[in-house]
């Protein structure tokens, strides 16, 4: 992950003069080669002088008029980003500037009786928010003693910064891990940086709050016991089969409260001793869970061990160390006159998410009552007519490639930037799914430089400045302080409606879709250009409706933000969301053009091959979707994000892990399809089976299953199946995800129900080999061994 380049950049420095205005005074180590006075007017934005401090945030090398041309070239590694490998262009600087007002009315040397500097660090990290605090006290520095070494011992701390350890991750891991809240999430790819601890050191017999046995086996409750079981005092011994504990000849699957266990694990980060949350002591049958209830389920007596490394727990001394408190970050420091600056660098960090964005304040600003939606309706934005929210609207426009303006009059520079910064999150998926918005965005835009930012395609820019409200250069302006949503009223100049070049024909259903939304005569048109579309005339397809599937997803985020889920959650269900609008496009184009370029193509189910593509209830459900979908899709392809998507679906289906079938497809196929064919739920377990053989398969795998959306469970219903041998096979993708660090933590996210039916079955597996092997000396075949425990009563075997 450290790359070949320098955390640092450049370092630059800006003061604003009475006389002259604002003044770009230095340039470490070297000038950058483009514009001082747009430099010094990002750095020093408007009204800044109200503000005691501000952070403000703008990339360079976007356009030909940033583009920077130092003398000196800069080393750098392009591989880092997809941002810049298909143009050849240079890569993006994101640039980090604090900007601070400090008064002082009894000096005569200050005129105006204030002082205005900033100081910006250019960085080709885009987690540009772990430089703040080296930053804050650089700029202080400046301040006591003003002279370029300040700006030079900065440039030098922070290319010190040494994270050279940091674990890079591939998208899959990243998937898995911003979709996780364990904090031992791969804590394994730390352990390969960090020597290795001698056995008997590394285990401790600690309570129920998980005890850590270094055997080579599974310790599970069978049934609910007053007592406890012991462990075994011989840690190379494996255990012998028992109801309560038998080996399953690899690492271990709790069933217990992993919360009490992650408890634990903090208690230990934060000083307390191994065994104890927060300094209290664990002990016995009762453990403190994170919600602090009191839990004395006894099957909390359980062992976690699994071949392959362990993860660091609450008798681990790397933990306490203060490695991995948190494997969501790698914890560095940065050394900087004396002080010594932790800095906690995110992992699973995508290009398009820069900075400390938020969803949850994107959702809430544009989501109040106080709200106002003005003018024209257009069907790339308005998938549901006047009921259309904010949200959407927002990003439909982020897809279709509108240009948007954030106005944040007499607000901090920093606040509209980020504003900006979560609108490109939301329309990337939160970087996971699409690409093509930071390159187009400013978080903060001003006069100067202005003819250039607003010739861009399809700019995101953030403003304080009124006056660009009263110009044409803009499609869509998102208010911040007013609460507006004002759509401009050229849009349908600028983006004439057109019907799509070929008629989608439902065969269930007469009525063709078509691209824009009954676009075809010109009462439609004059509809679409009014705000009411109360005309009587208006056709069902534009109309209004509340149980739009737009709407009840935003419902449903507000009631998570109400009832106090993290950003976390929302994070994943906009990924969730852009995700299925691009599989949902797949469908569409494959229907209007006859093939796709973004998926795999849909097909059902059919003598014994698996289906792919989106999947729907029904097809009267997915001539619905596709039919309010439509418009937007049809806008989205002509869109440069729409080229990144293909581009971006060709190479990641070249290097995946699996190959052959559609896995997104069959476990949408297992979460929501009703009575579905056995012989298609075999062959799925089958494919998934054959094809997890390798660390990458079953990584990818997982990705496709994150926490929030039911993590195994899907599979997990497969060892209550009525045959035979889809519980065997479902047995055989638990055992191979048990071989690794990360599938033992999906496997402990299953409910008590689950995870005893997987190793009630894994047990009687492993006994009837043992019996056989002893009769007969020899490994039995497969047919003998498959005789899992059916979990049917007499009535579903067919007796009285």
């Amino acid at each position: 992950m450290a790359g070949k380049g320098p955390h640092c950049s450049f370092v630059l420095l800006a003061e604003f003069d009475i006389d002259s205005g604002a003044q770009l005074t230095y340039q470490f180590p070297q000038p950058l080669g483009t514009d001082e006075g747009l430099l010094a007017n990002l750095m020093l934005p408007d009204g800044a002088e109200r503000h005691l401090e501000d952070w403000t945030i703008f990339f360079l090398n976007q356009t030909p008029f940033n583009t920077i041309a130092p003398v000196l070239a800069l080393e750098t590694d392009s591989s880092d980003s997809l941002s810049n490998e298909e143009d050849g262009s240079p890569e993006l600087l994101y640039v980090l500037n604090l900007v601070r007002t400090k008064h002082d009315k009894i000096s005569s040397e200050v005129r105006r009786g204030a002082v205005v500097k900033a100081m910006a660090i250019c960085t080709r990290h885009p987690f540009i928010q772990i430089f703040k605090p080296v930053l804050l006290l650089a700029l202080d520095d400046y301040f006591a003693n003003p002279s370029q070494e300040c700006l030079a011992r900065l440039f030098d701390a922070i290319n010190s910064m040494n994270i050279s350890a940091a674990p890079a991750l591939t998208r899959c891991e990243k998937l898995i891990m911003r979709a996780s809240e364990r904090k031992d999430i791969f804590a394994e790819k730390f352990s390969a940086h960090i020597p290795p601890v001698p056995l008997k050191a590394a285990h401790k017999t600690t309570g129920s709050n998980g005890s850590h046995s270094s055997e080579d086996g599974v310790l599970i409750s069978a049934r609910a016991r007053s007592t406890t079981v012991a462990s075994d005092p011989n840690p190379t011994r494996p255990s012998s089969p028992s109801d309560s504990s038998f080996s399953l000849g690899g690492s271990a699957v709790w069933v217990n409260d992993d919360s009490a266990i992650i408890d634990g694990q903090v208690g230990v980060a934060i000083g307390a001793g191994p065994g104890s949350i927060g300094g209290a002591s664990v002990s016995g049958s009762s453990v403190l869970t994170s919600r602090g209830r009191r839990s004395t389920d006894t099957s909390s007596n359980s062992s976690h061990a699994y071949s392959g490394g362990a993860i660091p727990t609450s008798s681990d001394p790397h933990l306490r160390s203060g490695i991995s408190k948190d494997t969501h970050f790698f914890q560095t420091s940065i050394a900087y006159k004396g002080h010594t600056l932790p800095i906690k660098l995110p992992l699973a960090t995508f290009p398009e998410e820069v900075g400390e964005y938020s969803l949850i304040q994107l959702i809430q600003t544009f989501s109040t009552t106080l709200i106002t939606i003005s003018g024209p309706l257009h069907p790339h934005l308005h998938t549901n007519g006047i009921l259309t929210h904010p949200i959407i609207i927002l990003f439909n426009a982020l897809v279709t490639g509108k240009r948007i303006l954030f106005l944040g009059h007499n607000i901090p520079a920093g606040q509209v930037a980020n504003y900006v910064l979560s609108a490109c999150a939301l329309g990337s998926g939160c970087g996971a799914i699409l690409r093509g918005f930071i390159e187009r965005s400013f978080p903060y835009a001003g006069l100067a430089g202005g003819e250039d930012w607003v010739s861009t395609p399809a700019y995101i820019a953030g403003v304080t400045n009124p006056i660009f409200e009263t110009s044409a250069s803009w499609d869509l302006l998102m208010d911040i302080g007013t609460g507006r949503v004002v759509v401009h009223k050229d849009i349908h100049i600028s983006f004439p409606t057109t019907i799509a070049p070929t008629a989608l024909v439902n065969p269930m259903m007469p009525r063709p879709i078509k691209a824009e939304n009954s676009t075809g005569s010109e009462d439609d048109i004059q509809r679409i250009a009014t705000r009411d579309g109360k005309d009587g005339n208006q056709k069902s397809e534009f109309a209004a409706k509340q149980d739009n599937l737009d709407n009840m997803f935003i419902e449903d985020l507000i009631s998570a933000i109400t009832s106090h889920f993290g950003e976390t959650l929302v994070r994943m269900r906009f990924t969730e969301y852009v995700a299925r609008f691009v599989r949902l496009a797949s469908r569409y184009e494959e229907l209007a053009v006859g093939s796709t370029k973004l998926g795999c193509s849909s097909t059902p189910f059919v003598d014994g091959s698996l289906g792919s593509g989106i999947v729907f209830p029904d097809e009267a459900v997915a001539f619905k979707e596709l039919t309010a979908n439509a418009s937007r899709i049809e806008g989205w392809r002509r869109s440069k994000s729409y080229q990144y998507c293909v581009k971006d679906f060709k190479k990641y289906r070249a290097i995946a892990a699996i190959q052959g079938f559609d896995v997104s497809h069959q476990l949408s196929r297992l979460r929501l399809v009703k009575n579905l064919p056995d012989a298609e739920v075999e062959l799925i377990v089958r494919s998934i089976a054959d094809n997890l053989r390798t660390y990458e398969q079953i990584v990818e795998l997982l990705a496709y299953m994150p926490p929030h959306a039911g993590g195994l469970q899907p599979l997990s219903f497969c060892l209550f199946h009525h045959q035979e041998s889809i519980r065997e096979v479902t047995v055989d993708i638990f055992n191979e995800l048990r071989q690794n660090p990360v599938g033992v933590i999906f496997l402990q996210a299953l409910n008590h129900f689950q995870r005893y039916a997987y190793v009630r079955q894994a047990h009687a597996r492993e006994s009837r080999m043992k019996d056989l092997n002893l009769n007969h000396g020899l490994a039995p075949p497969l047919h003998l061994v498959s005789r899992t425990p059916s979990n049917r009563s007499e009535v579903s075997l067919g007796g009285v």
